[in-house]
């Protein structure tokens, strides 16, 4: 064997011995030569060594698949001579394994989701044989085809690879060279002036929230303005124009962070069942929900509006998916045990009238109403023999409605009769429940094929003050989402806080997962507004 070949099947060695016991268990037919013949790559063979180097597009590390040290001998087998027999199928081998391993992470991702406290059947409990796809895919000539249907199909999915790729060139540019310099006081208004126009001007312009060629006035006002709001409004915060240091500190963050937040969400998508055909989404840390259809492989979204999610400190809202079964119209509020004991046994013995200012009963173990309160109710609280509900009415913590999803975490959505919290842009205040914005609305999309149910019937229903529960006809699928990075297809781009930290979490797993040392840190965005 030439030298060179023989240093190439060195630094083979270790892929080699990584997949020998796979290829010693597969069948026959998977032992067959994929990638060469008579010594020599076939076309395919170049396709995939292109696809394992080309992985980050799609915010995997090429280094997972072994691509440098597989190309080298590809490459060379095609302009040198011949590889050996024994050589090229040890090649072939590791190469099919290296492949096999891009489209399963590529499909189904690299870490088991319920490690990372998301409820999502991992990859092992997902119908998808990568062998297979990959053999099937070779041999019908459309290995590049089916290495992209292999990605996830949610629109999302695209615009975010789209969106990676935009932000690696934006990492090259020079507007990131230097930080910006400190404001003139704690935070910088319209009308005055900066040192730092001219530098501030640089990144909004490469990250197009101003047009290319914008002249940079002689103080912090007019266009520069116009384009530090855009910015916020892509940032969850206030965008009002003005810098404070929450605003700076988003300006100042290395676009690495930004690169790999974008590869994060692209990682939870590959795991998220979002595969319709009608589902509603709620997207945790966004704060919004999505009523949509795919049809003919569109996405048509019906429906979205603001939410409030479970508080981020202690009562966060889990991630999951499970379908919608009914609509309790006029609902009563079983308050949970957790809350009974921390919060409403404690507030009824401070203050007594609150039981029948907010039309609380008890309930005994055989579903009868107890409408007393006593001291004896309340220890029968504590101890499980006895649990408090509210009754239907203005007061009624789920308002007028409850869209029910039977779950293990007892979660479902509902209305509130507090609406002025949607004006927040911040929206983390519930026990883990999700309160809906729009509740006539959601409760049209859910009931289109009810037609009985119009408007006016939904409405009398969520007034009457009686409760009334109605089944779907077709259960519908609700997801309980969180994915810090939006990309539409306009090209905008919008990050959101990790309020939970399941970024900071899944980067710690993927770590583990390849014993790198750790990527570029995620900074944690502000809860404030400037």
């Amino acid at each position: 064997m030439p030298p060179t070949l023989n240093a190439a099947a060195r630094r083979l060695g270790a892929v080699v011995l990584a997949c020998a016991a796979a290829c010693q268990a597969t069948p026959a037919f998977a032992n067959e030569p994929m990638w060469f013949a008579q010594g020599r790559p076939v076309p395919a063979a170049r396709q995939a060594v292109d696809a394992l180097a080309a992985a980050a597009a799609d915010g995997l590390d090429p280094r997972d698949y072994d691509a440098d040290a597989l190309r080298q001998p590809v490459a060379q087998a095609a302009s040198g001579p011949a590889l050996p027999p024994d050589a090229a199928a040890r090649v072939d081998a590791a190469l099919s394994a290296a492949m096999e391993r891009m489209l399963a992470d590529l499909h189904g991702g690299r870490v088991n989701p319920r490690a990372v406290h998301a409820n999502f059947a991992p990859q092992a409990e997902r119908p998808f044989d990568a062998a297979i796809w990959l053999r099937d895919a070779v041999r019908q000539q459309r290995l590049p085809d089916a290495i992209r249907q292999a990605a996830p199909t949610f629109p999302l999915y695209g615009t975010l690879r789209e969106a990676l790729a935009r932000y690696r060139e934006i990492a090259k540019q020079p507007a990131w060279g230097q930080p910006l310099p400190p404001l003139p006081a704690s935070k910088l208004t319209p009308g005055q002036p900066w040192a730092g126009a001219a530098a501030l001007a640089a990144r909004l312009v490469a990250l197009g929230d101003l047009p290319a060629g914008t002249q940079v006035p002689a103080r912090y006002e007019g266009t520069l303005v116009d384009g530090v709001k855009a910015f916020q409004s892509r940032h969850g915060l206030e965008a009002d124009g003005v810098i404070g240091a929450a605003t700076l500190a988003q300006l100042n963050l290395p676009i690495a962070s930004r690169v790999r937040q974008i590869e994060l969400t692209m990682e939870r998508l590959r795991w998220t069942p979002l595969d319709g055909p009608r589902m509603i989404v709620v997207n945790v840390p966004e704060f919004m929900l999505r009523a949509y259809e795919i049809r003919d492989g569109k996405l048509d979204i019906k429906l979205e509006m603001k939410v409030i999610v479970g508080k981020a400190l202690d009562t966060r809202t889990p991630l999951f998916e499970e379908d919608m079964r009914y609509i309790e119209f006029s609902p009563y509020w079983n308050i949970p045990p957790s809350i009974a004991r921390r919060e409403t046994v404690p507030h009824l013995r401070r203050d007594p009238a609150y039981f029948n200012r907010q039309g609380l009963e008890f309930v005994t173990g055989d579903g009868k109403a107890v409408t007393t309160l006593s001291e004896e109710n309340l220890e029968a609280v504590l101890n499980g023999r006895m649990r408090i509900r509210q009754r239907p009415g203005p007061l009624n913590a789920l308002g007028d409605i409850k869209f029910v999803f039977p779950n293990n975490e007892n979660i479902y959505l509902h209305h509130t009769p507090s609406p002025q919290l949607f004006k927040r842009g911040r929206r983390d205040f519930s026990h883990g429940c999700i309160r809906v914005e729009a509740p006539v609305a959601l409760a049209q999309f859910v009931l289109h094929d009810m037609p009985d149910w119009n408007e006016t019937r939904i409405r009398e229903a969520m007034t009457r003050g009686k409760s009334n529960t109605v089944r779907l006809q077709q259960p519908l699928p609700v997801v309980l989402a969180y994915g810090t990075v939006i990309a539409r297809a306009d090209g905008r781009v919008s990050f959101l806080p990790d309020i939970y930290g399941h970024d900071k979490l899944l980067e710690k797993a993927l770590r583990q997962r390849n014993g790198r040392p750790q990527q570029p840190a995620i900074a944690s965005a502000s809860g404030t507004t400037r």
